[in-house]
C-alpha cells in the first residue's frame, strides 16, 4: 500500500509500504552507504530501534543466508529502499530479504529516493522519522535504553584457547567475539551490569564491545569500568571506545548525522598509514577533553579530522571509533585484534605497566 516516510524536520517522501500494524513506527532515521552487508546490518545491536536507510538502489539480491547474522534477530525498527528484488542468487541463501523481513514482522517501504533522504539527514542532523500509511510526523523525543535490550542477561563462555579475553557486552557483534575466538582466545561474554563478575575470573584481556544509544547511559558503570580498564590490558571497540574515553575523565559529543557505511578513510598517527573502515556510530570522544586523562589520539577520520582511537600513555589500552571485524566492509583493520592480542602476550607486561 502506498505510505509515507515522515521526517521529525517536517519533510516527507512517499513509497510502498508493508507493515503488519496500522500505527505508524517511530524511530531514528541513520543510512548506510555499502553495497552490500544488508544483513549484518539488520542483526547489529548497534542499529538497535533505528530506522535504516539503504541508500544503494538495489538492496537483497544475495538473499539471506544463517552465517551472517551479528545476533539472533533484526535489530531495527524499519527499513527503507528504493528497491529489492523478487528474485535472489547465493549459494547459501535460504530467503529473500523480503521474506526475512516479513517473518520478523520488521516493517519496510519501497519506491523512496533513499540518496534523497540522505541528503535531508545530511543538511538537518539525525532525527526521528515514522514510517505509516498517512502522513503522521514523529516525537522529537530522545529514545534512550537500547543497550539494556540489546545485551545479554547472563554470563556466556566460549571457545577453549591459552588466553582468557573477557567481553563486557553492551550490545556485542557475533563478529567480534569470532575475532577473538580466532585468536586462540577463551572468551568470557559479560553483560555489561555485571561488571562485578569479573573479580571472579583470571582474564588476561579486556574487550568494551560495540552498543548503541548515547555512551552517558552508562554514567554509572564508569568508575567500575575506570577501575577495571587500569588492571587489564583493554580494547575498546566503537561505544566501548567511548566508555573507555568517559571512564578516565574525557567526554563525548553528538555528531550532526554520524559515520555509517564501510567507506571511511582513517590514519594512523603512529605511522601515518591511511586505512578503509566501517563505521556506525552518532557521538565521538571529543579531543580537547583528554588533558590529564592518560590517553591520547591514536587514529583521525580523514574526513572530517574526528578521532576514531585512543591509546594510553603507558597503560595496554587501546580504543578505536571503527569497526575493526569488517562485517559488513573491508578488512584494512582487523590488524587491531592483532595488536591486542599481542599486549596481553608480552612478556612482563605486569611490571612494564604497573
Amino acid at each position: 500500500m502506498t505510505g509515507y516516510l515522515c521526517l521529525e524536520n517536517g519533510t516527507s517522501f512517499k513509497g510502498e509500504v508493508i507493515m503488519d500494524e496500522d500505527d505508524p513506527i517511530q524511530g531514528e532515521i541513520v543510512f548506510f552507504t555499502g553495497m552490500t552487508g544488508y544483513q549484518e546490518v539488520l542483526t547489529d545491536p548497534s542499529y538497535k530501534d533505528q530506522i535504516v536507510v539503504f541508500t544503494y538502489p538495489l538492496i537483497g539480491q544475495y538473499g539471506v543466508n544463517e552465517d551472517d547474522f551479528e545476533s539472533g534477530q533484526p535489530q531495527v525498527k524499519g527499513v527503507i529502499m528504493l528497491s529489492t528484488p523478487d528474485l535472489y542468487s547465493h549459494y547459501q541463501a535460504t530467503l529473500s530479504l523480503e521474506d526475512y523481513l516479513h517473518k520478523w514482522k520488521i516493517p519496510y517501504m519501497t519506491g523512496v529516493d533513499t540518496r534523497e533522504v540522505v541528503k535531508v539527514i545530511r543538511d538537518g542532523g539525525s532525527q526521528n522519522a515514522c514510517i505509516s500509511y498517512s502522513k503522521v510526523f514523529p516525537e522529537k523525543e530522545k529514545l534512550t535504553g537500547q543497550i539494556e535490550k540489546v545485551a545479554l542477561s547472563h554470563i556466556h563462555q566460549l571457545g577453549s584457547g591459552s588466553k582468557h579475553i573477557a567481553v563486557v557486552d553492551f550490545g556485542v557483534k557475533k563478529s567480534i567475539v569470532s575475532s577473538l575466538l580466532e585468536m586462540d582466545c577463551r572468551v568470557t561474554v559479560i553483560p555489561f551490569h555485571q561488571l562485578e563478575q569479573l573479580d571472579q575470573l583470571n582474564v588476561d584481556g579486556l574487550v568494551l564491545s560495540n552498543g548503541p544509544g548515547d555512551p552517558k547511559e552508562m554514567i554509572h558503570y564508569l568508575p567500575e569500568l575506570k577501575e577495571k580498564i587500569l588492571e587489564i590490558p583493554t580494547l575498546g571497540i566503537c561505544l566501548g571506545h567511548q566508555l573507555i574515553a568517559l571512564s578516565l575523565g574525557g567526554d563525548t559529543d553528538r555528531l550532526l548525522f554520524g559515520h555509517r557505511g564501510a567507506n571511511h578513510p582513517v590514519m594512523d598517527n603512529q605511522t601515518g598509514e591511511v586505512f578503509i573502515t566501517s563505521q556506525n556510530h552518532n557521538y565521538v570522544v571529543n579531543k580537547e577533553s583528554l588533558i590529564d586523562t592518560g590517553l591520547q589520539p591514536r587514529f583521525i577520520n580523514v574526513n572530517d579530522g574526528s578521532l576514531e582511537g585512543l591509546e594510553h600513555k603507558n597503560k595496554p589500552i587501546l580504543s578505536v571509533q571503527f569497526h575493526p571485524e569488517a562485517r559488513p566492509g573491508p578488512e584494512d583493520a582487523s590488524w587491531i585484534f592483532q595488536q591486542f592480542y599481542q599486549s596481553i602476550k608480552q612478556p612482563g607486561r605486569e611490571k612494564m605497566y604497573a
